[in-house]
């Protein structure tokens, strides 16, 4: 009966080491890929062809990247505020020191950013 509840223990010990037990294993938690200032476009954008070949659209959820593949979703927190936005990378940007990600007018509202322009984000993987 000791032997058992050893074992028993030395198991649920290992699985809990490893992540195995509970929520999940570790990669299935997303990947935050970069934290900095976001920005977004201005309206004189609308309609434009981006980099990915579509029109430029103020009201879909999407966003410039200086390198993630195009089509790539991404979960971008606003951190002094907790608020958040899923996007798609359709586009490169952007092009100002410091930045790394432009979002689109619709993507900036859901994070409360339009009066300021630009924040501190996460930018999360969600691949």
């Amino acid at each position: 009966m000791e032997i058992s509840r050893l074992f028993l223990t030395c198991c649920l010990t290992g699985l809990l080491l490893t992540g195995c037990a509970g929520k999940g294993q570790a990669h299935d938690e997303p990947e935050i890929l970069q934290q900095g200032v976001a920005s977004y476009y201005s309206d004189h954008f609308q309609g434009k062809t981006t980099a990915s070949g579509e029109p430029f659209d103020q009201q879909a959820l999407t966003a410039a990247h200086p390198d993630l593949p195009f089509g790539t979703k991404v979960l971008v927190t606003r951190q002094d505020n907790g608020r958040e936005v899923e996007v798609l990378i359709n586009d490169r940007g952007p092009y100002v020191k410091g930045r790394i990600i432009d979002l689109s007018k619709r993507a900036a509202r859901e994070l409360g950013m339009l009066k300021r322009g630009t924040v501190p984000v996460l930018v999360t993987s969600l691949e």
